[in-house]
């Protein structure tokens, strides 16, 4: 929100100066974004006359003036403005001076072979209006020499960012309300002329949705001459980055701007039959102010005439009646529109407006007959004509809202004690009317007060959230426990891992695009009705996604090789329809694992064992058991058949998925370099018992040494090796503590068919060491548990 110092004091009677403002500006939650001062826009230019003008002598649109600065000899300037005479009043700039319009520096230059010492200026190179015909003429009294930013006068703007809370200071008078009561002025009443109707209005006003427009107000005036607005009304639009368009126009946002309240004018002679309010009819196309045409539907509120649709209400106005130049009679409209369904109707067109923006946040319903007679007292002040009677439509919900309040809670709520009477003063100046007994009856413009909470907050920020001392919290006795959940120490426990593995941790989006979704989506997607952009649309599915984007824009950039891992969500539906969160880790392994090297030759890619290292080493971190993991199926259609795999505690429950992705995969993430990745679902790792303890378990190393005994066994080359370590390790689990395969062969004196593989198990003893007995048993239990996996202990 933009607006100038003399609008502000148009509406507050203060003597503060600009730091006084800006600061109670952000005393009371209005920060102020920045301070605009003209006076250092138009540095380096001042009031000049035009002595005399003769013909450049290289060219004949060019004019060579001696210019009087009032200061020393006049200076000699080069001009090509057909107005450029003797005698003129303009305003010069200097050498050194910056021209606002484009930031160019004016310097002492020859132009075509003739000195200039600055440039006279036209209105648009100053910035203060669109005038370039020629060169700004100032009356002849103007006095020369003066600094022209302190004749057209300086009026400092404020910028300043409103919380979508506070609609009342959406208008200029709102911000000047809060400032009177932090104590920086005086408001000033609305002034409404009140201007009665000498004849009835022609035109038939109606509202025939009276849920989404419970109130429609209007009335003509006859006989007005549109055109330009006077330079005020421009100056205040153009202050808070408005572009002046007509008077009439114009009119209506400045009540807009000034009290936050939207309002339209129509031309009359463009409008057949009576105007309405109505729910739009399926189909219906609006064309609206911005050139645009819209579809309709019929959740959605219009203003119609006989004709069709004209505006879309409470967001934009239709170019089929709005006001020209030639207007000579208008209808003005201000209503009240349900702010949900201005809303959702805004949402749903993608349209914008600032009289959307008001009317969502909720405006003032009472005001609606005073916006009224401000709005007809500026057409007639400046556009004369005559005003007919007003049409009421409906009446606005204006029942008053009163909150039961205790003025104890500033202190237990806000943290500060304030008088019960400064409190009310504070309640007063805001609006708000507190009674006797303490019920607060809300003001209309204060829609976001619902409670006592918000009381609380209305008088502690205008008192002061600086004098609200910071006061400790109590400590308590003892150690404090930790707060840390077992998901959130298991998150940072992998995370501490995979980096000290050599992984990069990334960070992606939690939308991706529907198409790249959709590629790793194992059922329906979650798609956002409103995202922030078509490419962030769907809710993620798997993390891979997100990470193969980034992957693609770093080997974009000449990256060779990429270990990279997230952390993160993945959202899926659950069997109830609900939205099912899933705390994940991905992994994605791209390009180079080595590069190339006179040792190395050439250089080496990842493949499926790389990310099946990463899985099983950060699943052990994790707490899974991977001894009892079992390695099945295919990880599914996004991998190269016959180079992935998923990684599972029982057929059902899958812990991790990891493989080589399919060549399409690739192709639709345009990434030209193989890929291993690895997705472990943490969620689906299984607590441990007693896991809600947080002190460790004491070290206690075995009394006795360990034993190894190696096997050699010939199983069938279709068995898997993990399936022959699974039994031998759960042949004795008492006394078998490890178990590995080192060494797997195939060739002489190995039956064709089969493969030998060569399994160390290590034994740790107990209380006493093992006897040749003992070692006999656990032998046979072992070559007996191989036995079932179809392995024949080697001799």
């Amino acid at each position: 929100m933009k607006f100038s110092l003399s609008w502000l004091k148009a509406h507050l009677d203060t003597e503060a100066s600009v730091q006084q403002i800006s600061d109670g500006l952000n005393a009371v939650g209005l920060e102020v974004e920045g301070i605009e001062d003209p006076a250092q826009k138009l540095k380096g230019f001042r009031v000049a006359k035009i002595l005399t003008a003769a013909q450049h002598p290289n060219a004949d649109k060019l004019q060579v003036l001696t210019v009087d600065t009032g200061e020393g000899d006049p200076l000699q300037v080069v001009c090509g403005a057909p107005n450029a005479r003797a005698g003129l009043v303009g305003v010069l700039g200097l050498p050194g001076a910056v021209v606002p319009a484009n930031g160019m520096v004016l310097k002492v230059a020859a132009v075509r072979g003739t000195e200039s010492n600055g440039m006279m200026c036209s209105m648009r190179e100053l910035e203060l209006g669109e005038g370039h015909d020629g060169i700004i003429e100032l009356p002849e009294d103007a006095p020369v020499g003066t600094a022209f930013a302190d004749y057209h006068g300086a009026d400092p703007v404020f910028d300043i960012a409103i919380t979508p809370n506070r609609p009342d200071c959406m208008g200029v008078y709102g911000i000047a309300r809060d400032l009177a009561a932090v104590g920086l002025g005086t408001l000033k009443p609305i002034a409404a002329p009140g201007i009665a109707g000498s004849y009835p209005c022609p035109v038939a006003i109606a509202t025939q949705d009276a849920e989404a427009c419970p109130a429609f107000y209007g009335r003509v005036i006859k006989g007005v001459k549109n055109g330009p607005s006077p330079d005020w009304l421009q100056e205040r639009l153009k202050s808070a980055g408005q572009r002046p368009i007509s008077a009439l126009v114009d009119i209506t946002n400045l009540v807009m701007l000034t009290y936050g309240r939207p309002a339209h004018a129509y031309d009359l002679a463009k409008l057949t039959g009576p105007v309405v309010a109505r729910r739009a009819v399926e189909g219906e196309v609006c064309l609206a102010l911005n050139g645009k045409e819209y579809g309709l539907d019929a959740g959605m509120t219009v203003i119609a005439d006989d004709a069709g649709v004209h505006d879309i209400a409470g967001i934009m106005g239709g170019e089929h009646s709005g006001c020209a130049d030639d207007t000579t009679d208008v209808l003005l409209e201000i209503a009240y529109f349900n702010p949900e369904r201005i809303a959702a109707t805004g949402r749903k067109l993608n349209l914008t407006s600032d009289a959307r923006s008001r009317f969502e946040r909720g405006v003032d319903p009472a005001f609606l007959d005073t916006g009224l007679d401000l709005l007809t007292g500026l057409v007639l002040e400046i556009c004369g004509g005559e005003a007919s009677e007003v049409v009421r439509a409906g009446e606005a919900p204006a029942t008053p809202k009163v909150v039961a309040y205790d003025p104890k809670l500033a202190e237990t709520l806000g943290g500060v004690s304030i008088p019960g009477d400064e409190q009310k003063r504070i309640l007063a100046a805001l609006g708000f009317v507190a009674a006797d007994d303490w019920s607060v009856t809300v003001p209309g413009w204060r829609p976001d007060v619902d409670g006592a909470p918000d009381i609380v907050e209305e008088v502690v920020r205008i008192h002061g959230i600086d004098k609200v001392e910071s006061v400790p919290l109590p400590r308590t006795d003892g150690v404090a426990r930790p707060t840390a959940t077992p998901a959130q120490k298991l998150e940072r426990r992998v995370r501490r891992a995979a980096a000290a593995r050599g992984l990069n941790e990334a960070v992606t989006w939690s939308f991706l695009p529907v198409p790249e979704a959709e590629h790793f989506a194992s059922g329906d997607l979650w798609v956002l009705s409103n995202p922030i952009s078509e490419d962030l649309k769907a809710m993620r599915p798997s993390l891979l996604p997100g990470l193969l984007s980034a992957a693609r824009r770093n080997l974009a950039r000449g990256a060779s090789g990429l270990r990279l891992f997230e952390i993160g969500r993945r959202y899926l539906r659950g069997q109830d329809g609900r939205s099912d969160e899933k705390l994940t880790l991905a992994v994605v392994l791209v390009g180079e694992k080595t590069p190339r090297g006179w040792a190395t030759g050439k250089p080496q890619s990842f493949d499926a064992f790389d990310a099946k290292a990463e899985a099983v080493a950060l699943l052990a971190q994790a707490g899974a058991p991977v001894e009892s993991l079992q390695l099945m199926g295919e990880a599914g259609p996004q991998f190269h058949p016959g180079q992935s795999a998923t990684l599972r505690l029982g057929p059902k429950n899958v812990l991790a998925r990891f493989g080589v992705l399919h060549p399409a995969t690739l192709k639709a993430f345009d990434i030209d370099a193989p890929v291993a990745v690895a997705e472990i679902y943490l969620d689906a790792i299984p607590a441990k018992k007693g896991a809600a303890g947080f002190a460790r378990v004491n070290y206690a190393p075995p009394a006795l040494q360990a034993v190894k005994r190696d096997f050699a066994f010939l199983v069938p080359v279709t068995r898997a090796a993990g399936d022959v370590l699974r039994a031998v390790r759960g042949a004795d689990k008492a006394s078998i503590v490890a178990a590995r395969v080192f060494d797997d062969f195939r060739g002489q004196g190995v039956p064709e068919g089969q493969k030998s593989l060569a399994i160390e198990i290590t034994l740790q003893p107990g209380e006493k060491s093992f006897t040749d007995a003992d070692l006999k048993a656990i032998t046979d239990k072992v070559v007996a548990a191989a036995a079932k996996q179809d392995a024949v202990l080697r001799v």
